[in-house]
Parts: C-alpha cells; structure tokens; sequence
C-alpha cells in the first residue's frame, strides 16, 4: 500500500467522514427513509388506501414493497403494478419495520461493497496492511474482523487487544496489520467472500436500530408534524402513579402536568402475554393515580388477538405503528380540550386497613 493509495482511499470517503462507521450511516439511512415513511402513511391514511400517484419514485415504492414483503423490484415495477400487489395482499399485516429498514439494508450493502473494492485495491488483494491506515481508519474494523477471522467481539479483543469502529490506536493497529500481514488473507478470500460474512453485521447493526431508534422515531415524528409538545423517556424522572413512579416511551405535554402516555411495543407471538402484562401494570399504576390521564399503545410485530383484546380493557387506544399519524391528531385534540377522546377511566388506589 502506497502513500498515494491511502491518499486516493481516503479522498473517496470526504462525502461520508461524518458518518463513516456503519452504524453511522444506517442511523443516517434510517432517518431519511422515516421522513418519507411518515409522509407516505399520511398521505395514504396508514396504506389503507394507495394510488399509483401515491409511489411516483423507487424510494415510495421500496416502503410500499418492503412493507408487505413482496418479491418484487422497486426499482423496475410501475407505480400501478406496486398498486396491485398491494391490492393482492391486503390481509398481510403492514409491517413498518420491513417498509423501513428494507431501503437500510441497500444503503448498508452498498457502502459495504464500496468499501470493500477500494480496500481491495490499496491492500494488493487483501495482502499488504499499512498499521498508520489502519489506525486511522477505524470505521473500517468490521472489514479487518472478517479478515482476521474473528468470529466475535471477544475473540478480536483476544487478538488485538481493545478496539472500536470509532477509535483504533497505533499499538492495536501495529497488531492487526502484523497479524494479516502474516496471514495474507487475499489469498483465499474475494470481496464476495467478504461481502457474504458481514452480513451478520448488518443484520446485528439494523436490528439494534429498529429496537433503539425506528420504533419511537416514527412515533416521535407524527408528533411533532402534528405540533405536539412531548417528552422522551430519557428526558425526565417518571410519572407519578399509585405504586411506583416510572417512565413511559412519552409523557405528554411533560412529566409535570402529564396528560397523556404513549408506550411503543413490538412484540412476537411467544412474548406477547408477558409484554402485555407489563403494560397494562404501568397503565394502571398511573391512570390510577393521573385521572385525566390517556393510555395509548401503539404496537408492532404479531401481538396475539387475544392479547391485544385484553389491553385495549386499560389502554384508552391500541394503535398500530403504521396510524402513529393519527395517534398524534388524537392526542393533539385531547390536549387541545377535546375530553371526548378520553375513554377509560381507572380508580385504583392502595389504603391502609381500617381498623376493628
């Protein structure tokens, strides 16, 4: 590897420098494609109505396709064929995490691939390991992993000693390109090779981000193009209740004067009953203490019926994560003074027993 490459590599990834490790720029994709999805779902009143006019580009057509899983190709389809695929399975449940982290994944596979050619290129076929590029260029650790055939995190730290996406020192990277410049791994592996064994990566990386960032994003977003004043889990100490104080997803419009609580939930078939049973505790507690408080649960994911029958008992709405549009109008009218948007009122309290 030659100064000129590492020079002619690095100028190639100028676009990126603020994003560069992958979780960056899959944080990045999944921010843009929420954006697009929110309007989408409005515009089509949660995709249960949609016209060819409604999927005019590759992007709207790929949360369409990606949101029903169908096979087929955003990106050679008309808008009038996603229109009829969708009319064909209507029964499938809209899934929002599907919609959105199908556009994430190209992204990620993409620039994986990307960076995978040019490293080809400035490492001779994956044989030559400069130490100062690889401690500068540490967003690229997914790709020495993989080299070194460390399975896990753990196993690398064995080889390697501590290291990150986000920061590799000069030792550490003098270790990496000792070892791979031993091993040459070029000569049993291609960029295809490579390309196939991040895959788990990404798949680790997309899943951490719906768990941590899709879900309420979506939600937080219908919020505020409804003009709704909110505040996030991490923003305050909890809301009083009539056992214990906790935290909802969302207090609205503030944990001091709380008027409204939104949880968000994705949930399997298997975990939906214990899910369930935590929920509605929380929804209790508090609507037992808050009275003019509204509980609302928007979900994801196969919750069983029975489940979602039972909660809708407690919870003043059950709302799937593709209507978070219309969560927003129906909190921005509780909290406008619409009391007729209250459903369910809940007396509980825990008192001493009187004595004999």
């Amino acid at each position: 590897m030659t100064g000129d490459d590492v020079d002619d590599f690095e100028s190639n990834q100028e676009a990126v420098a603020e994003q560069s490790t992958l979780y960056a720029v899959a944080g990045a994709a999944m921010a843009d494609i929420i954006k697009v999805y929110l309007e989408l779902a409005a515009r089509t009143d949660g995709f249960n109505k949609l016209s060819a006019d409604d999927v005019p580009d590759v992007t709207r057509r790929r949360i369409v396709l990606g949101g029903i899983s169908s096979p087929l190709n955003e990106e050679t389809v008309t808008p009038q064929e996603v229109v009829n695929e969708w009319s064909r399975m209507q029964a499938i449940s809209f899934s929002v995490e599907n919609a959105v982290t199908r556009g994430v994944y190209i992204v990620l596979r993409d620039r994986v691939g990307g960076l995978l050619v040019q490293m080809e290129a400035v490492t001779d076929g994956f044989n030559t390991f400069d130490s100062d590029f690889i401690a500068a260029n540490p967003y690229l650790l997914p790709v020495y992993q993989r080299l070194l055939n460390a399975a896990s995190k753990s196993k690398l730290k064995e080889l390697v000693g501590s290291v990150s996406d986000n920061a590799i020192s000069k030792p550490a990277g003098v270790r990496i390109a000792r070892l791979l410049n031993e091993r040459q791994p070029g000569r049993t592996v291609t960029v295809n090779d490579l390309r196939l064994s991040i895959e788990p990566t990404l798949e680790g990386i997309v899943r951490d981000l719906v768990g941590r960032v899709l879900l309420e994003d979506v939600v937080a977003n219908a919020l505020d193009l409804a003009g709704v004043p909110y505040v996030r889990e991490a923003e305050y100490d909890g809301i009083p209740g009539v056992v214990y104080d906790f935290r909802a997803d969302f207090v609205l419009p503030n944990e001091r004067d709380p008027l409204v609580f939104i949880e968000v939930r994705k949930s399997s078939s298997r975990h939906a009953s214990l899910y369930a049973k935590d929920k509605m505790f929380s929804a209790i507690n508090w609507k037992g203490y808050n009275q003019k408080l509204m509980a609302i649960l928007v979900t994801e994911g196969p919750w069983t019926e029975h489940t979602l029958q039972t909660m809708v008992k407690v919870f003043d709405y059950v709302v799937p994560l593709r209507k978070a549009p219309q969560v927003a109008e129906i909190v921005a009218s509780y909290i406008g003074g619409d009391e007729s948007k209250l459903r369910l009122l809940i007396d509980f309290a825990v008192r001493p027993a009187q004595s004999s």
